[in-house]
C-alpha cells in the first residue's frame, strides 16, 4: 500500500441521527475491501478517552442499515474540548494502531476531528444531524427521515385539530435552525412558521392572522414553532387568552430522532460513508465529507467550520404565500 493507512476507525458523535448506521456499515465494508482493518469506537470521543475500541469485521455490520440511532452509540464529551483530553485521544488511537479516524456527527464533532487531525490522526467527517445546520453541505444524514416522521405526526395532530376547530402549535426539532419547522410547514401546509432565522417575535401578527383567518371562514389554524424559539406551551396560553379560540400545544420532540431511516438517509449514509474510507486510505486528512449541487464531494475542515447558511429567501416568503 503507497500510504501509510492500515488501521481506521469509526466512531458517532453528538446527536444521534437516522442514517448514521447505514455510513457505520459503509465505512467498515469499503475499508476492508480496501485491504484495511477497521475498528469501531463506542459512544464517541467519550469511547475513544475511555478505550472502548472493538475490531469489526463485515459481519459486525450485518442488518444494522434499516435501523435508526447508531450502533456505536454516542455521548457528549467535555473533557475532548480541552488540550488535554485532545491528546489522550491522540495518543490513544496510536497505541491501537488506529492511523485515521471517520467521524459522524455535526459541527462539534468535526471540531474534535480538527483537534486530531492538527495532532498527527488523519481525519474525515461525515455531516450526521437532523437539524441540516452544517454550513458546508447542502444534505446531513437523519434530516429526511426526521422531517418525514414529523410530517406524519403533524398530519394526525391536524386532523384532530380541525375535528374541534382548534389553533395548534406544534413545536419540531431543529436546535438552532429552522430546517425542520420550514419544511414541515410547508409540506403540512401551515398557516404559520415561526423560524429562528425569521421570527420578530411579535406575536400580536399571529394572534391577528389566527383572527383574520376564522374570519374567512377557516376552521383551524396550524403554527409550526421551531426548538430555537420554544416556549410552544405559554405561547399557546397567550393565543387563546387573546382570540378566544381553544389552542393546543404539542411538543413533538425527540421522537423526530428515531425511527427506520428514509430511502434517502441510507443512500446518502452508504455513498459518503464509502466516500470518507476511501479518502482517508488514500491520505487525505482534515476534511470533511458534503453534498454540493448533488455530487459527493470533500472540503477543508478548517473552511467548512467558517462558513456560514442562511434559510433561503424565497423558500421562507412562497412560505408565508402557502399559508394563507
Amino acid at each position: 500500500m503507497a500510504n501509510s493507512i492500515r488501521t481506521i476507525g469509526v466512531l458517532t458523535s453528538g446527536g444521534d441521527a437516522p442514517g448514521m448506521n447505514a455510513a457505520i456499515r459503509a465505512v467498515v465494508r469499503e475499508g476492508l475491501a480496501r485491504g484495511v482493518k477497521v475498528k469501531g469506537i463506542y459512544r464517541g470521543y467519550h469511547g475513544l478517552l475511555n478505550e472502548e475500541i472493538v475490531d469489526m469485521d463485515s459481519r459486525s455490520v450485518s442488518d444494522i442499515i434499516q435501523r435508526g440511532g447508531t450502533i456505536l452509540g454516542t455521548a457528549r464529551c467535555s473533557e475532548f474540548m480541552e488540550r488535554e483530553g485532545q491528546q489522550r485521544g491522540a495518543d490513544i488511537c496510536r497505541k491501537h494502531g488506529i492511523d485515521g479516524i471517520v467521524v459522524i456527527g455535526g459541527d462539534g464533532s468535526y471540531r474534535g476531528a480538527q483537534k486530531l487531525s492538527h495532532l498527527g490522526i488523519n481525519t474525515i467527517g461525515i455531516p450526521g444531524t437532523i437539524d441540516l445546520d452544517i454550513s458546508s453541505t447542502d444534505y446531513t444524514l437523519g434530516f429526511d427521515t426526521a422531517v418525514n416522521t414529523a410530517m406524519e405526526a403533524i398530519d394526525k395532530i391536524r386532523d384532530t385539530s380541525s375535528s374541534h376547530e382548534r389553533c395548534s402549535v406544534i413545536e419540531v426539532m431543529g436546535r438552532h435552525a429552522g430546517y425542520i419547522a420550514l419544511w414541515c410547514g410547508v409540506a403540512n401546509g401551515a398557516e404559520d412558521i415561526l423560524i429562528p432565522e425569521k421570527y420578530d417575535y411579535n406575536e400580536m401578527d399571529v394572534i391577528n392572522n389566527i383572527i383574520a383567518n376564522r374570519k374567512k371562514g377557516k376552521k383551524h389554524h396550524l403554527i409550526i414553532n421551531a426548538e430555537g424559539i420554544g416556549h410552544s406551551i405559554s405561547m399557546a396560553r397567550r393565543i387563546e387568552a387573546a382570540t378566544g379560540i381553544e389552542t393546543r400545544a404539542t411538543i413533538l420532540g425527540h421522537m423526530q430522532r428515531g425511527g427506520r431511516p428514509t430511502c434517502k438517509d441510507r443512500f446518502y449514509g452508504s455513498m459518503m460513508g464509502s466516500y470518507a474510507a476511501d479518502i482517508l486510505i488514500e491520505g487525505k486528512t482534515n476534511r470533511v465529507v458534503a453534498v454540493q449541487h448533488g455530487e459527493i464531494v470533500d472540503i477543508d475542515i478548517d473552511e467548512a467550520l467558517t462558513m456560514k447558511k442562511n434559510i433561503d429567501d424565497y423558500q421562507y416568503q412562497v412560505s408565508k404565500i402557502l399559508g394563507r
